[in-house]
């Protein structure tokens, strides 16, 4: 099953050109020579500012901005990775910060370059393995993650699931709802609820970090073959099986044996034994609801994309608990 849109051509991002001047001259500056060429990235869902730009005299970084007064959340999360970024442990597969700037009005990061791709749908052998073996490396390196970086007093999974991932809970209140589920979830509400609502109770047994939003689009493939993870704002304490499920959802959508993936991968090892559909029920529920209000500030593609991962989450679920 295809996606929406593919996940390298979601984005809605200001050209380089479109940039105020003082802005473009001030990076130019801070790069040491005229920005020459700009390749704004197709992938994600806001509407900030994100290219990889080269200069005159050959350097090359990726450069995120946003304007403070019409995108603060987009300053904020950009202002938050800069930190994130510089207190990760050594040698993960994450693009590190060179610097940040405030000029024009405008919040840039700066950040080393990674030349390259998303993963290719339906996913690629030697591209999912080399993912997978990224992702183990970074739950691995987070299970005990370095002082330095709980000091900058990170969110908890368990409490973001209370605010933003008991929907199914919602829906059965009256206060929420969704589009019409597919005949295997009918009338399984209350199974929806009681599922969804496992999630910050096992969220808060986990002593490590998750990435909190390892989505497909977050994950670069670049010319070696090498895997990268960018996007690190939402870093938060939590279980590493947690960003396994939201990683393998496009997995399930197009065909592989993503029951056995989850399964073998460390970070699963320590999960309960229904942590998967547990997750599977909440993120089904966050993103069938989200789909039908979408910020302004983000891609148009974004609603068409929350309800397809919801839908997928949700099959693999029924599926799972041969809900048919």
């Amino acid at each position: 099953m295809s996606v929406p849109v593919p996940y390298h051509a979601t984005a809605q991002r200001p050209e380089w050109s479109s940039l105020p001047a003082r802005l473009r001259a001030e990076v130019s500056t801070r790069m040491g020579a005229p920005v020459i060429q700009a390749r704004t990235a197709g992938a994600g869902f806001t509407r900030g500012f994100a290219a990889l730009l080269r200069t005159a005299d050959g350097q090359s970084a990726f450069v995120k901005a946003a304007p403070h007064a019409e995108q603060p959340h987009l300053v904020d999360w950009y202002a938050r990775e800069a930190a994130i970024l510089t207190r990760l442990p050594a040698g993960l597969p994450a693009p590190r910060p060179r610097w940040t700037l405030w000029e024009a009005g405008w919040y840039v990061l700066c950040l080393d370059p990674v030349d390259g791709h998303t993963p290719r749908l339906p996913w690629d052998q030697a591209e999912l393995t080399a993912t997978l073996t990224a992702f183990a490396d970074v739950a691995e390196a987070l299970a005990e993650p370095p002082v330095e970086l709980t000091a900058l007093g990170l969110p908890r999974l368990a409490d973001l699931a209370r605010d933003d991932l008991l929907w199914w809970g919602e829906v059965a209140a009256g206060r929420e709802q969704v589009p019409p589920l597919p005949a295997p979830a009918r009338g399984r509400l209350a199974d929806l609820v009681t599922l969804e609502s496992r999630l910050p109770r096992y969220a808060a047994a986990a002593t490590g970090l998750t990435h909190g939003d390892l989505r497909v689009d977050n994950v670069l493939v670049d010319t070696a073959g090498s895997v990268w993870f960018c996007d690190w704002p939402w870093l938060c304490h939590g279980p590493a099986w947690f960003d396994l499920v939201t990683l393998l959802i496009t997995g399930y959508a197009t065909g592989l044996d993503v029951d056995s993936l989850f399964a073998a991968q460390p970070a699963a090892a320590s999960a309960p034994d229904d942590a998967l559909d547990v997750t599977l029920a909440a993120l089904a529920g966050y993103h069938l609801t989200a789909a039908t209000s979408a910020p302004p500030t983000a891609s148009i593609h974004l609603p068409a994309h929350q309800r397809w991962t919801g839908e997928q989450a949700l099959d693999w679920l029924c599926h799972r608990r041969g809900w048919l």
